[in-house]
């Protein structure tokens, strides 16, 4: 049996960093996961790239939650981010454009892979968005895109098993086509071998603790959500290697 590729979901530059140490493959470096990841800042590539030398780095190039149909400084604001990133050291770029109608944005797709040029790049979870998720895939393909990363337009990769095993028939190795999304240390064996996948991506965090802010517990930094603001979520090393050992079991 193939060793699984195993890509960690990171929100933070400790997380990468818990990740490398734990035997992750590559990481996909994040801000607000709470958001389904933003884009992170240029520091956070810089430390990861300083302290887990050898650990390929793909960013996040997504510069606010809710949709992926961008305006146009949004847009020049994700060229900007990504040029930076590419100028730095990631290994890779993740992004995803989408028109109203939530077809593919070819040009604004096109523009983006100019910046990245030689990196990686990656076509995020919003083509489990997408009306022809088939005809999407094709067009990336076209388009000279290295990966995909998909639940197959399911909540959880368990639920979209099937979709995605198609999907990986019909790339016949013309695409990466990356499991993500619900993926537990419990099912990961389970999705590997239903779906016949060859890397997977996955979040894994422990609650941490600061307690700054309890000398005043009725005050909230956020808006019309109030999570506790004495805590926060990262990475564990050592839990990361065993949720490659088993997903690897």
């Amino acid at each position: 049996m193939n060793t699984i590729t195993f890509e960690a979901c990171c929100g933070s530059a400790a997380d990468a960093i818990a990740a490398w140490k734990g035997g992750a493959d590559r990481v996909e470096l994040n801000s607000d996961l709470f958001h389904g990841g933003l884009t992170p800042t240029l520091g956070a590539l810089l430390t990861v790239k300083k302290h887990a030398p050898g650990l390929p780095v793909m960013c996040m190039v997504r510069p606010r939650e809710g949709g992926f149909c961008y305006t146009e400084t949004e847009f020049e604001t994700m060229l900007e981010d990504a040029r930076l990133f590419v100028e730095h050291g990631a290994d890779g770029i993740v992004f995803g454009f989408l028109h109203e109608d939530a077809t593919l944005d070819v040009e604004r797709c096109k523009k983006m892979l100019e910046v990245i040029g030689d990196r990686e790049s990656v076509f995020h979870r919003a083509i489990d968005v997408v009306p022809d998720l088939m005809g999407t895939m094709e067009s990336l393909i076209s388009l000279g895109v290295t990966r995909i990363l998909t639940s197959g337009q399911k909540p959880t990769v368990p639920e979209g098993a099937q979709t995605i095993r198609e999907m990986i028939r019909i790339a016949n190795g013309r695409i990466q086509v990356q499991p993500g999304g619900g993926i537990t240390p419990e099912n990961a064996a389970w999705c590997r071998e239903t779906i016949g996948m060859q890397m997977m991506h996955a979040a894994l965090h422990r609650v941490r603790y600061d307690r700054s802010t309890l000398a005043n517990p009725s005050i909230y930094f956020g808006g019309a959500v109030y999570p506790p603001e004495d805590r926060y979520a990262e990475s564990d090393a050592g839990d990361l290697a065993d949720y490659i050992r088993r997903a690897n079991a």
